[in-house]
């Protein structure tokens, strides 16, 4: 059965039409599951004829909620299960400026990077760009507002998700769906190369933010597997590629982990690599899991980082913590859970 959420509105019309069924119909439906009624029975202007068959050919792939979670601060997450039984996290943050979600793009992750939970079980399967569409979808209903930015940072490597990706950046921008603008749209990537030259050329307004987390290939390669495989210079160039297509500043991720990057020596080093280049450092305490032994760095430690940085001309902020009272770092709610019900 196709999830209409994984079809364009010209994918739809068409797939009525093959039908006899007038493709007009196609826009009437969208406008229903866009504006969060996902039961043909309530689309009031649908025949009912074409409702059974849509009910027969077609279903509107809505995650369904496991767990939800609400921080001190009104940050939202949840764990959701796609359709097959599989787990995956969401979490809804608000700001002043509007509700952002940060979603996932696959089931686990295979990029084995030593600070994040998402990893520790490796990569399941992907995640369809209607699955995508869904998590934001599922979100707005539970808030009864708007979701107007996305983050691709939840559970996976984008890049590693690519057709799927670049397939849901078409649906999520269309007039006809959730119409959100590719400017407040943002993928994080741990640094897949050639990918990151692909997407160059697809010359899209996202803001490109890459998981850079060290200063110097020796550094990267003992949190960072991806790094055995990429060095630091092929990663800027990559860099510097899609800055040049695009007119894009890149926003580089730094996870602060206490003892091992967070020296005032690592920040001269990060703004000497990064001198020049138009971007931005999101500079980020890390999260700590269990299974992990690194520990955030102090809050003087990341003032000195972050003051460094800006003496030598480079923009950094340093991230908000957001719900660190209820799990909302990747993958650790969907791990503490799958530990919960194989123990039980």
């Amino acid at each position: 059965m196709k999830d209409l959420l994984d079809l364009t509105l010209d994918e739809f019309k068409s797939e009525l039409i093959s039908q006899g069924e007038s493709g007009f119909r196609a826009k009437q439906v969208f406008d229903w599951i866009y504006k969060g009624v996902f039961d043909y029975n309530d689309m009031k202007n649908i025949p009912q004829a074409l409702k059974d068959k849509l009910k027969d050919g077609f279903k509107v792939g809505i995650p369904k909620v496991v767990e939800e979670y609400t921080s001190n601060d009104g940050t939202k997450k949840l764990l959701v299960s796609l359709e097959d039984g599989n787990l995956i996290e969401c979490v809804i943050m608000k700001y002043i400026h509007g509700n952002t979600i940060c979603i996932s793009t696959q089931v686990g992750c295979r990029m084995g990077c030593k600070f994040c939970a998402s990893t520790l079980g490796g990569v399941i399967r992907n995640i369809t760009s209607g699955e995508m569409i869904g998590q934001i979808l599922l979100a707005q209903n539970i808030l009864g507002e708007r979701i107007s930015n996305v983050v691709l940072m939840g559970s996976g490597e984008p890049l590693d998700n690519f057709d799927n990706v670049m397939k849901f950046l078409e649906l999520v921008n269309a007039e006809y769906g959730l119409n959100i603008g590719q400017r407040h749209i943002t993928l994080s990537t741990c640094g897949i190369v050639p990918k990151i030259y692909e997407l160059a050329d697809k010359d899209l307004s996202i803001t490109l933010a890459i998981s850079l987390h060290a200063f110097s290939d020796e550094k990267r390669r003992e949190i960072m597997p991806i790094a055995n495989k990429y060095s630091i210079k092929e990663i800027m160039d990559a860099c510097a590629y899609y800055i040049d297509k695009t007119n894009r500043r890149i926003t580089f991720e730094y996870s602060l982990v206490k003892g091992v990057n967070d020296s005032k020596e690592d920040a001269k080093a990060l703004a000497s690599l990064l001198r020049g280049v138009l971007c931005h450092v999101n500079l980020i305490p890390v999260n700590e899991i269990k299974e992990k032994e690194y520990r955030k760095s102090s809050k003087e430690d990341i003032k000195a980082f972050e003051a460094i940085l800006k003496s030598h001309g480079i923009e950094a902020t340093v991230r908000r913590e957001m719900g660190s009272d209820i799990n909302a770092a990747c993958g650790q709610l969907r791990r503490s859970y799958l530990e919960t019900r194989n123990s039980n």
